[in-house]
């Protein structure tokens, strides 16, 4: 069973979606199996991150901010590909730092997530985009 996440970005940040996808695999009918979560984008990518605590969220942005800062920083005037913006290649760096896929086991037709995890979407660019997150549910039933 698969389909497509589509989630409308609008700017850096994470974006929950822990809901869609807690829906989408309650409705396969599957009792227990693996989820596989795919972005199909080289600029964004994919975290199990604290859901309880925004500051978790705004904390880890800055975090990769100083990390991976614009490219119009002095410290990036090493980059070429700048083509796209200030904030395209920082975000393909950030992409190959961070996961672009997950696994997550399902046990009783539901995600086995810890209290307080949910799934984001951490987008890397600065200006809206509709980012597609490819979903496969394998179900042992």
């Amino acid at each position: 069973m698969h389909t497509v996440f589509s989630i409308r970005t609008e700017g850096q940040g994470l974006y929950e979606f822990t809901r869609n996808v807690a829906g989408w695999v309650s409705d396969q009918g599957g009792k227990k199996g693996l989820l596989t979560l795919f972005v199909r984008h080289t600029s964004c990518s994919l975290l199990i991150q604290e859901n309880a605590d925004p500051d978790v969220q705004s904390d880890l942005k800055a975090y990769l901010q100083r990390l991976v800062p614009s490219a119009d920083h002095p410290s990036m005037n090493y980059l070429v590909h700048t083509f796209e913006g200030p904030d395209d290649m920082p975000a393909h760096i950030k992409a190959a730092l961070l996961p672009v896929s997950l696994s997550i086991p399902v046990t009783n037709g539901q995600m086995v997530l810890g209290t307080w995890q949910g799934i984001y979407l951490f987008e890397h660019r600065t200006r809206p985009h509709q980012r597609q997150i490819a979903a496969h549910f394998l179900s042992d039933n």
